[in-house]
């Protein structure tokens, strides 16, 4: 406010400036008034939102990713099987969508133990997307962060068309009220490429789709009173990109400090093994020097514990509470990962040289899933992800998911709920965030209860 007066009044009046300031602010909305100080720029974003933090929040990532055949997306089958075929042949799906509640779905090759088609629902539809923002709400998951890959950024074309899944996520976010958040996955990268694309992705997002500047009542997700924006794909050696050639440090210094775009926390994911610098991870120290620039780590976690390894749960608890002293120590937040299990027979049928058996990381009924949350919320975790909301190719999805696949359709095989209702997972997901906000005691056997 300082800085508008001083444009408009003369030096006769400067004696009245902080009177008149004060006055002023009682008559105009508080969003004008939290303008910063002078000699600071303001940016675009709103000065806050609904969820000012993620601390208390369970959040998912959310893939849509998945396309069929006549969904108008002209992308064929997407993420369902390779070649944009989907059929026993194709296949690159372990666990089967129900599409019960859904208001398109597409038929495919696949049969039901009845003769008729099997169905599928795509990401691409509206439609879809509130649907799974209406469970999120109905089970009490606090939102998603939106997957948004690096190739989707490398020109105009595909960020317009990347901004059609993300308009819809905002929408029925802002209509279910649950929180929503963008996370750039460096997948796709190659050697001689950098991240500038994402910036000027970032900039089209906040100004064509107004994703962080829908008022004070907005659903964005914030941190640190400041729009949080993921960054997942540091430090992996498996990665064809030098971390140290891709332009990162520029891409973090424009979020956190651009007078237009910036002024945003910044959430790094990154190895499991991070903090050591071995295994999964890179052991360049340099991975150090970013995360410590960043907002909050989040370690990817699927695959490096499983159900069926004694004591698992012990060398969980052991990794998170030596990352949150390690974190603490760096003034860095802290979100540990969980999944549900794990499953890539069929993906694994066409990618990653080889065959994977179907079950590779077996769900136990929620039995694994329910003690990676507890575990994470005993050992004192804040924050927490999830992986994935509707993560079907690798079998990890929490939405809800059939017991009835397509029964014998060689060479493809599909897991099945084992029993368990289709919305078991979410029922889970959301007692864990009522107990990570302290609202309910931990329960290790709450996954038994199936009633609901």
């Amino acid at each position: 406010m300082t800085k508008i007066f001083l444009h408009h009044c003369t030096l006769q009046v400067l004696f009245g400036l902080v009177l008149a300031t004060a006055i002023s602010c009682t008559a105009i909305s508080s969003e004008a008034c939290a303008q910063p100080s002078v000699g600071a720029s303001p940016n675009k974003h709103s000065p806050t939102s609904q969820f000012t933090s993620y601390q208390g929040r369970i959040m998912c990532g959310y893939q849509g990713w998945f396309r069929a055949e006549g969904d108008g997306s002209g992308q064929g089958w997407g993420h369902y099987g390779a070649a944009r075929k989907f059929d026993p042949a194709h296949c690159t799906i372990d666990i089967w969508p129900d599409v019960s509640e859904y208001e398109k779905t597409y038929p495919t090759a696949f049969k039901l133990d009845d003769g008729t088609p099997a169905r599928v629902f795509s990401s691409w539809d509206a439609s879809t997307v509130d649907v799974h923002f209406r469970w999120m709400k109905e089970y009490g998951i606090d939102g998603v962060f939106m997957q948004r890959f690096f190739d989707v950024t490398r020109n105009e074309r595909s960020r317009r068309r990347g901004r059609i899944i993300l308009g819809n996520a905002l929408k029925s976010s802002q209509k279910h009220g649950r929180a929503i958040a963008t996370m750039y996955d460096l997948s796709g990268l190659r050697p001689g490429q950098d991240c500038s694309s994402i910036i000027e992705d970032w900039k089209e997002l906040v100004d064509q789709l107004k994703l962080t500047n829908q008022g004070a009542d907005q659903t964005y997700l914030y941190h640190h009173g400041k729009p949080l924006v993921a960054i997942w794909g540091i430090g992996f050696p498996d990665r064809p990109y030098d971390i140290r050639k891709i332009g990162v440090e520029n891409l973090l210094d424009f979020l956190k400090n651009d007078p237009e775009y910036g002024g945003c926390s910044i959430m790094l994911g990154v190895p499991t093994y991070f903090r050591e610098l071995k295994s999964d991870c890179t052991s360049d120290p340099y991975l150090h020097e970013l995360i410590e620039q960043a907002d909050i780590v989040m370690p990817w976690m699927v695959q490096r514990f499983t159900s069926l390894l004694h004591n698992e749960m012990q060398r969980y608890d052991t990794q998170i509470r030596a990352d949150i002293a390690w974190c603490n120590a760096k003034g860095v937040d802290y979100a540990p990962c969980v999944y549900p299990g794990f499953s890539w027979f069929n993906l694994s049928r066409h990618e990653f040289d080889g065959r994977h058996p179907l079950g590779q990381n077996p769900r136990q009924k929620g039995a694994f899933y329910w003690n990676l949350l507890t575990t994470a919320i005993e050992a004192e975790s804040k924050m927490i992800y999830v992986a994935m909301f509707d993560e079907v190719d690798e079998a990890t999805a929490i939405f809800k998911c059939t017991d009835h696949p397509p029964p014998n359709q060689p060479p493809s095989k599909f897991l099945t709920n084992e029993g368990l209702p289709s919305d078991h997972f979410l029922w889970l997901t959301g007692k864990a965030a009522e107990t990570l906000r302290g609202e309910r005691v931990v329960d290790k056997n709450l996954y038994q209860q199936t009633d609901h």
